[in-house]
């Protein structure tokens, strides 16, 4: 009997398995690339989102004159930063969870500001204002870095700093 016709068969059987089989597994671990993506991209978003809502609320209290500080002291709960910056811990990258921290850091200062009493339009708001900006564009470098996007340049805005200190109307050039 030749066996050479059932030992190709075989081979041939088992060559197209495990071409299956690897084409499978390439299959889900794109999909799983894809969606973790997308899940940081929504992670890194929720926390961006959260802060200016933040920052916002901080403006408004801001102006005109001293805010309470029962409001103030609300507004990181009522936007949902501690929250979004949990989520981060958990699942960001290292470098766009440290650029987050930051973020935090200059926008606790911030809160510090107002609740001191610190106008929108006063010199206080505004030495903690600029570099909570400043680190929001790092945090932003950061997420595009992570997520594999072209970073952004200062010359595609017409701007002389992140910050935007050079040209505020308040601060005036460094």
């Amino acid at each position: 009997m030749d066996w050479t016709p059932l030992i190709a068969t075989l081979g041939g059987a088992f060559i197209a398995f495990a071409g299956t089989v690897l084409a499978d597994v390439l299959r889900h671990r794109g999909e799983r690339s894809r969606s973790g993506e997308e899940r940081s991209r929504e992670l890194y978003a929720e926390f961006i989102l959260a802060v200016g809502a933040c920052h916002a609320r901080l403006r408004e209290l801001a102006s005109p004159g001293p805010a309470e500080a029962a409001p103030v002291r609300a507004a990181f709960a009522e936007a949902g930063v501690y929250e979004a910056r949990e989520r981060l811990y958990i699942d960001g990258a290292p470098a766009v969870t440290a650029a987050a921290q930051e973020i935090f850091r200059r926008l606790r200062e911030l809160r510090d500001a107002v609740a001191a009493g610190a106008a929108f339009d006063s010199r206080p708001f505004h030495d903690a204002y600029h570099p909570y900006l400043e680190a929001v564009w790092h945090y932003r470098a950061e997420v595009r870095r992570e997520l594999g996007a072209r970073p952004l340049t200062l010359e595609e805005f017409g701007w002389e700093g992140w910050s935007d200190r050079a040209t505020c109307p308040v601060c005036g050039p460094a």
